[in-house]
Formats: structure tokens, C-alpha cells, sequence
């Protein structure tokens, strides 16, 4: 229960290597992050150390990582940090990691494009020939690419019951809690 979360912001260092197990696929991939501070003696910004870290990414988000992240990426990495330690020729060695819950690009330094991966779970495909997407009148043109891999009740709702009015009630100031 005492994990140690951590979200570790730096580039992608090696390009993420993928493989498949009996219980599941794994990517790995390293990760630097390196501090910046201001020296004012300079009035620059300098490099200050360096933090070197594996990242372990399973099944669902190995695929993800494997198929969107390449060497020299910026990256955000959330999970939770362990130690992996060996016996190497030298004695004991050990290496910090994270087995990341989240990867994605840091758009602080760029624009990425996203695509949702299809589901596992079950639900009713749009129809191809139309329906009501997003309150437009689509009926008889077709659906782009991406409205036709939209999920009927998961990716909007499109029925009129699934809209509720707006009472002035509703809207009364919530006491501030100090």
C-alpha cells in the first residue's frame, strides 16, 4: 500500500524495445531527466545532474508505448518507482524504475495527434449510413473515419433523454469552505 508514485518529466533515451510474455507484453525504455536552474553569476541556465530511470510499460500501454514513442521524445511518465537490483560481476547493483500507469508526449514541446484505441469491451458500433453525432443532421452522408470507430453510449450520447434542462435552483453559489 506504500507504493511511491512519481511523475518524471525528461526523453526518451533508447528506442522502447517490445516483447511478448506468457502473462503479457512488456516495453521497456530509458528515461533522462535533466534539472535546469538559473546561474546568476552567469545569467544563464545551466544543466544541473541528470536522472537516469527504466520504464516498464504492460500490456495495453506496452502496445501504446511501442507504436507512438521513439528515441528522443519528450516525454511525461506517471507510475509507481521501485529499485531493480542484480548480482553483477562487480557485487550488488541495483537501478531505479518505474512501472508507468501513463506515458504520454510533452506537448510543452510539441503537437501530437491522438487515436483511441478500440476497446475491449463490447458496445454497439455507430452505424455506417449515418445518425445523430453530435446534434447535426448527418443522415445520408458518410461518417469520417473517425465518427464510423466511434462507440454508440460510450463516446456520446446521442438519445434526447440523455439531455437534462438547467433549473435556476441548480445554480445557487456554493458556500466557500475556509
Amino acid at each position: 500500500m506504500n507504493d511511491t508514485h512519481v511523475t518524471v518529466v525528461g526523453n526518451v533515451v533508447d528506442s522502447p524495445r517490445r516483447v511478448s510474455l506468457q502473462n503479457g507484453a512488456v516495453t521497456n525504455f530509458r528515461l533522462a531527466s535533466t534539472a535546469r536552474r538559473f546561474d546568476s553569476q552567469t545569467q544563464a541556465f545551466v544543466d544541473a545532474g541528470t536522472f537516469w530511470v527504466d520504464v516498464e510499460c504492460w500490456n495495453d500501454l506496452s502496445g501504446n508505448v511501442s507504436g507512438s514513442v521513439s528515441k528522443g521524445d519528450p516525454v511525461i511518465v506517471q507510475g509507481t518507482l521501485t529499485t531493480h537490483s542484480w548480482e553483477g560481476e562487480s557485487g550488488r547493483r541495483s537501478t531505479p524504475r518505474i512501472r508507468a500507469l501513463a506515458v504520454g508526449h510533452n506537448l510543452n514541446r510539441g503537437t501530437g495527434v491522438f487515436r483511441r484505441t478500440r476497446s475491449e469491451r463490447s458496445a454497439e458500433p455507430l452505424p455506417a449510413g449515418g445518425g445523430d453525432l453530435r446534434g447535426d443532421d448527418l443522415s445520408g452522408e458518410a461518417l469520417t473515419e473517425h465518427e464510423a470507430g466511434l462507440v454508440r453510449g460510450r463516446d456520446y450520447e446521442t438519445a434526447p433523454e440523455t439531455l437534462h434542462g438547467v433549473d435556476a435552483r441548480d445554480l445557487t453559489a456554493e458556500p466557500a469552505h475556509v
